[in-house]
């Protein structure tokens, strides 16, 4: 948005974004990264690392659910900024908010929240965040990323299990004093339960949390108290293994439980996510979820959920979680990406007995929480949730017949709503194929060693299936021409 404001400066700019229209199917002129794309990123890997970069975005051209590179390329984006864009590219509502008078006065004006917030703060917050609150949790907490919320919801959870522990005496002097050296008592040694093959950022307590890829954590000092319990790996179809998928679960829910009782590091919380996003598109049942939130109530070990990914409709509701029918609501839910603000909801009773704990300068962004409540007014006046929910049963619809036509390369077809994912056989493959859908218009990406993820926005439509398809199926058939001909 801000590089669009830049190039664009006055209503007149906002009003060519604003007019600007979707292509009927991907505009491809070069290949991809084009020669001004590679142009671009070799002046930029002066300045920065460039490695992962895969072409160089021209956000005063794109637009909808198609992203526009350096050479004039036009791609659906199945992908979104690692499923981070809710509302379509230079979406008219986000651009109105952008040159608003609120907008230009937090721009110019970033107040310390925690000391000095705005007399709008709290609207602000009601419109963008707890309007769409998950039942149950009736504060939140604002931070600047995904992994600052987990983070945060970490502290908030530890600050929690000590004042249990403690009561009501205030700190002692030698929790005063050895806390300044790190030592206990006051720095106690407690823990944050994860799950294998989770992703839950890169910052420190977030990394010793994250169990996905070993390249997220080599070189960096982890919290060596923190278990890592078993998460379900189903089998699909769902239906036909059925009863091995049951005792899967089982088999987690009850190494959860054994951790919960014998680690000898007390533990603060538990960590999980709706589905694993970054590793592999795991996903489990409801009944699953509901087994480790009744586990953690009986043994009084909060329940974070990690809705970074999964949070803002995606999945055909706007949390993930409310698909498990819980009796009890998770103590805390933290989001970022698509809200393009982030934070955690949380219950009053995790608020920090004193101020000053849970705290920085900036405690959220301003203008990231006025976006966010533009976004907010786009997915609940368009109903973009419900359409997502249709969209994606579309799209499923379609998957998983060619899963059947194309089934050395397509397998374990999962997900809800748009949030969905397929298996390749091997990461060698799963890296061609997501190389040749870009190179037919497609933007794509992958999760764990195999997984091709699906993160496209609230605002995909049938039609946008239908290009996606054409396109899917042109890229199956070339490669099974090359792997396996005769088939």
């Amino acid at each position: 948005m801000f590089s669009v404001l830049r190039h664009n400066v006055g209503r007149r700019g906002m009003r060519l974004l604003t007019s600007l229209a979707e292509p009927k199917e991907p505009v491809l002129r070069t290949s991809i990264p084009g020669p001004l794309s590679m142009a671009a990123l070799e002046r930029l890997s002066q300045l920065q690392d460039t490695r992962a970069a895969l072409f160089a975005g021209d956000y005063t051209k794109s637009v909808g659910n198609y992203i526009a590179d350096a050479d004039g390329n036009m791609l659906l984006d199945m992908y979104c900024q690692i499923a981070s864009i809710p509302v379509g590219y230079n979406n008219p509502r986000l651009l109105q908010m952008a040159q608003s008078p609120e907008m230009a006065t937090m721009l110019s004006n970033r107040p310390a929240l925690g000391v000095f917030p705005s007399t709008e703060w709290s609207s602000t917050l009601e419109k963008a965040f707890m309007r769409v609150a998950p039942t149950g949790l009736d504060m939140v907490f604002t931070t600047a990323h995904g992994s600052d919320a987990n983070e945060l919801a970490f502290k908030a959870a530890f600050m929690h299990h000590a004042r249990k522990r403690r009561g009501v005496r205030a700190w002692s002097d030698n929790e005063l004093t050895s806390v300044m050296d790190n030592q206990e008592p006051g720095a106690p040694d407690a823990a944050i339960v994860s799950f294998s093959h989770g992703f839950h950022g890169r910052t420190f307590g977030a990394l010793s949390a994250t169990r996905s890829k070993a390249i997220h954590k080599l070189d960096i000092p982890a919290f060596k108290s923190w278990p890592r319990v078993p998460f379900p790996q189903l089998q699909y179809p769902l239906d036909k293994f059925s009863g091995e998928n049951a005792i899967e679960e089982k088999r987690c829910v009850d190494e959860l439980e054994r951790v919960l009782r014998t680690h000898p590091v007390p533990i603060a919380a538990i960590i999980v996510e709706p589905v694993q996003s970054e590793g592999g598109d795991r996903h489990a049942s409801p009944e699953f979820f509901r087994a480790i939130r009744s586990i953690t109530r009986e043994l009084d070990v909060l329940m974070i959920v990690d809705e970074v990914q999964t949070g803002c409709g995606a999945t055909g509701t706007f949390w993930a979680h409310e698909q498990w029918g819980l009796a009890e609501a998770p103590d805390m839910v933290t989001f970022s990406k698509k809200m393009q603000a982030a934070g955690f909801f949380h219950t009053r009773q995790l608020v920090p007995d004193q101020a000053y704990r849970n705290f920085n300068t900036w405690l959220g962004d301003p203008p990231r929480a006025l976006l966010a409540q533009a976004i907010v007014d786009e997915v609940l006046e368009k109903n973009l949730v419900g359409q997502t929910r249709l969209v994606g049963e579309y799209l499923k619809s379609h998957l998983l017949p060619l899963a059947i036509r194309y089934h050395r390369l397509v397998t374990s077809v999962r997900g809800n709503g748009t949030f969905l994912a397929f298996d390749c056989p091997t990461p060698e493959l799963r890296a061609e194929f997501i190389e040749l859908m870009r190179q037919e218009g497609v933007n794509m990406g992958g999760s764990g060693d195999r997984a091709v993820r699906f993160r496209p926005m609230l605002t995909l439509t049938k039609t946008h299936v239908n290009v996606f398809l054409t396109r899917l199926e042109s890229v199956l058939n070339k490669m099974y021409q090359k792997y396996w001909p005769r088939n």
